[in-house]
């Protein structure tokens, strides 16, 4: 599609929107990016965008552009009850999304990686994985740089690993994967979906375009709808997967392909990543000899399972990224001795009562923290001892280490997002880290 003279609305300046403008702008298009923050926040990105001819909107006056354009590309992190998008939702102009545009200037196949936990994570043990044996990608979307930011290399490029989230899917059209990748499927995101329906029917749609010529590499215990495309099964947790978990080896069939205790990754969560990275392998013509010591030499990023200090037979483990109940479930089973786990955050709509058994059975204690400290201390004070650390991340710590014992572990797993007090995980996981560093190691009484 040629977009040269087209009058364009970008909806958001964040990195995809502002990625997705200056792509348009590089072929021709007239863009206008309307942004609903004030115009002193948007002041760096006013005067860049503006360098390259791109005009930018921003607070109230996007709210209520009253201009016609061509076509509109949303960002994936607005949603789309807000006053912004509602305004172009009433314009005659098509929308789609970033995601949507940026395939449709694509120029070499598309690995697509999506599922509600362990994403970012996949997209780069594929990435690694990929580049050591020597086929040309490079990760992008909502791992980061954005997708329009990485497409035009795509021609010089043998396939693009994109991390996609539902945000990014709810305005595909024609956005197809030649390889899909489906981790997983659990709540989340009920602060923008009204219900889980919703949620998964814009995450399935990362299959709506496949073919019988393409790969689906899916998780066995979602059952998912007839898919067009071939499959690769995999689990850690169920049996009669492609791939599975016996004690501690990956197999593929009868074969023996990985143990875990020969990666730097733990838990049967990073199993199934481990799995997914060597289905989308598998199907790409290579050897698992060469796949396995690529990804034995990845290291977890930082805020996922962690570890960062053991203080007096204490060990200290930040899963800030865990944003979710399911991400809990899967650190708390990595856990193999008693927890003091650090949880709470953001009400994001969340029922914290999934866990109790779990928590029952793993946790020494619990230390709860932010808007949610009330509810989850109310709802397991009488099943687990509970300390309240209120909005202090710092009492919190203080609290597991009056609490944790030798032989323990302090899990910061919130269950949930950060900004009822933080910028996102990252500042939060940051924090956290920062305050477990500075604790003073103490000689261990005999």
């Amino acid at each position: 599609m040629s977009y040269k003279n087209k009058q364009i609305a970008v909806l958001g300046a964040g990195e995809s929107g502002e990625s997705a403008a200056i792509l348009l702008n590089q072929n021709g298009a007239i863009v206008t990016v309307l942004d609903s923050a004030p115009e002193e926040k948007l002041c760096k990105k006013i005067e860049s965008l503006g360098a390259l001819g791109i005009r930018v909107i921003a607070g109230p006056s996007a709210e209520s552009d009253g201009s016609n354009y061509d076509l509109t590309v949303i960002s994936p992190g607005i949603d789309p009850a807000m006053p912004l998008v509602q305004n172009f939702l009433h314009k005659p102009a098509p929308m789609i999304g970033e995601l949507e545009l940026a395939y449709e200037m694509c120029r070499c196949p598309i690995i697509a990686i999506t599922g509600t936990n362990g994403k970012t994570t996949t997209t780069q043990l594929i990435d690694k994985m990929l580049s050591g044996c020597g086929v040309r990608t490079v990760a992008c979307g909502n791992i980061g740089p954005a997708f329009s930011a990485r497409v035009s290399q795509s021609g010089e490029l043998d396939v693009v690993t994109v991390e996609v989230s539902s945000f990014q899917l709810e305005r595909i059209e024609k956005f197809h994967a030649d390889i899909a990748v489906w981790l997983g499927f659990a709540p989340d995101h009920l602060d923008r979906y009204s219900s889980m329906e919703e949620y998964y029917a814009a995450k399935i749609r990362v299959f709506e375009n496949q073919t019988p010529a393409d790969w689906a590499i899916v998780n066995l215990r979602d059952k998912l709808p007839k898919l067009a495309a071939k499959k690769i099964t995999f689990s850690a947790y169920e049996s009669g997967g492609d791939f599975s978990l016996r004690e501690g080896v990956i197999f593929y069939g009868e074969r023996a392909v990985l143990a875990m205790s020969d990666t730097r990754l733990r838990g049967a969560h990073n199993a199934e990543n481990l799995m997914a990275a060597l289905g989308v392998g598998l199907v790409r013509g290579i050897e698992f000899e060469r796949m396995t010591p690529l990804l034995c030499r990845y290291e977890a990023l930082p805020h996922r399972c962690e570890i960062l200090r053991s203080i007096n037979g204490v060990e200290w483990i930040n899963d800030s990224k865990g944003t979710n109940l399911d991400s809990v479930e899967k650190a708390l089973l990595s856990e193999t001795q008693p927890v003091v786990l650090i949880a709470g955050g953001k009400d994001k709509g969340f029922e914290y009562e999934s866990l109790t058994e779990l928590v029952v059975g793993k946790c020494r204690a619990v230390v709860v923290l932010g808007e949610m400290s009330d509810r989850i201390e109310a709802l397991w004070k009488d099943s687990v001892p509970c300390l309240n650390a209120g909005w202090s991340l710092e009492r919190a710590v203080e609290l597991a280490s009056q609490t944790a014992q030798p032989g323990d572990v302090v899990l910061f797993s919130p269950g949930t997002s950060s900004f009822d007090m933080f910028k996102n995980y990252a500042d939060r996981g940051n924090q956290f880290r920062a305050l477990v560093l500075a604790l003073p190691t103490y000689p261990t009484t005999q």
